[in-house]
């Protein structure tokens, strides 16, 4: 077990270091994608999945490991491969996220993978809910509407490629709305609203 969760941090370390590096490389307010919870998000959720046949448990400490593994490859590579990371509150924020973040979503890819077909639903429908909370971000918070566009396709995307048969995937996506408007006002407009204020 120990050696999968050391797996899940290294990736994430990797990950991190990646994402830093493709704010530089996409262009224009496209960075955004690369600095994206939900894109993070998904690391633990698929950390979580391979990790399912150890238990949820398991699978959520490996969604922490790989979310902790993301904020310090992409501060450590800030800090010493581009000459500073700047203020500690973003490094804060982040870390705390992670905390929460890593194991729901870690959880939310072992319900996915194993779980039964309610637990399958609320697990797919998290993980879109994550994109579709960020797509109301890109929308009314940051105006940035191609973004929008693109997170809006693939909240219902996923849904329609992860779920197993048409009942179950017309269900995750109706999981997926409520959740993405509980993820925004929570996390975009409650929590980061208030930190960054």
């Amino acid at each position: 077990m120990l050696r999968r969760v050391a797996g899940c941090l290294g990736a994430g370390l990797a990950l991190g270091v990646m994402t830093n590096l493709a704010q530089g490389w996409l262009p224009g307010s496209w960075y955004q994608i690369a600095d994206s919870g939900a894109a993070w998000s998904a690391v633990a959720f698929v950390a979580g999945a391979l990790l399912a046949d150890r238990g949820v448990r398991v699978a959520a400490v490996g969604g922490l490991a790989a979310e902790l593994g993301l904020v310090t490859g992409y501060y450590g590579f800030a800090e010493f491969g581009r000459g500073g990371m700047g203020m500690l509150t973003p490094v804060l924020v982040w870390l705390v996220m992670a905390v929460v973040a890593g194991p729901l979503f870690g959880a939310a890819g072992a319900w996915w993978r194993r779980g039964d077909r309610r637990r399958r639903i609320v697990g797919g429908g998290a993980l879109a809910g994550a994109i579709g909370a960020e797509a109301a971000c890109y929308a009314f918070v940051l105006h940035y509407m191609p973004q929008a566009c693109v997170s809006a396709a693939l909240m219902v995307a996923l849904p329609l490629a992860m779920a197993r048969g048409n009942h179950e995937r017309a269900l995750t996506l109706v999981a997926a709305v409520p959740l993405a408007l509980c993820a925004y006002v929570v996390v975009y407009q409650d929590f980061l609203g208030s930190v960054l204020a």
